[in-house]
């Protein structure tokens, strides 16, 4: 999404949950935009050094709570976070339980209509009243392998 779109987007998000837009929200989207993966707030801080580490934190969470931003959990002890998927587009997580390191995979619509069947196939079965889906795929990067 470009970068103004993305803007507008987060700002309606931010007044709807009764928060600002502050210059530092704006620097922090752009920051996870750029990187365009789950990363640990270390990485954020690396790739935005300007931001004040205790700003991230709180605003992170203040993201979080607005539906901007999504925690994503790796295998260590570290949350990685970037933007809400509906802000960037569907896709499915690698997790290595080696390193830690999750990166983004997305499918090919054939292989996600089959992976969409299967869940509401599963949720059916259940009563489950589905709402989406997450996916993460654990195992070792090539990187570890």
């Amino acid at each position: 999404m470009a970068l103004p779109a993305l803007h507008d987007q987060v700002g309606a998000r931010m007044r709807a949950a009764g928060q600002r837009y502050t210059g530092n929200r704006v620097a922090l989207v752009e920051v996870l935009d750029g990187i365009g993966r789950p990363v640990p707030i270390p990485e954020i801080l690396k790739a935005g050094p300007d931001l004040p580490q205790s700003s991230v934190y709180r605003n992170l969470s203040v993201l979080e709570a607005a539906g901007v931003v999504r925690r994503v959990l790796g295998v260590d002890e570290f949350a990685r976070y970037e933007l809400a998927e509906d802000l960037t587009e569907h896709h499915h997580h690698l997790v290595c339980t080696s390193c830690g390191d999750v990166s983004d995979i997305r499918l090919s619509p054939r292989l996600e209509r089959s992976v969409e069947r299967a869940i509401e196939e599963v949720s059916a079965g259940t009563g489950f009243r589905l709402a989406g889906h997450r996916l993460d795929l654990v195992g070792t990067c090539s990187n570890c392998a």
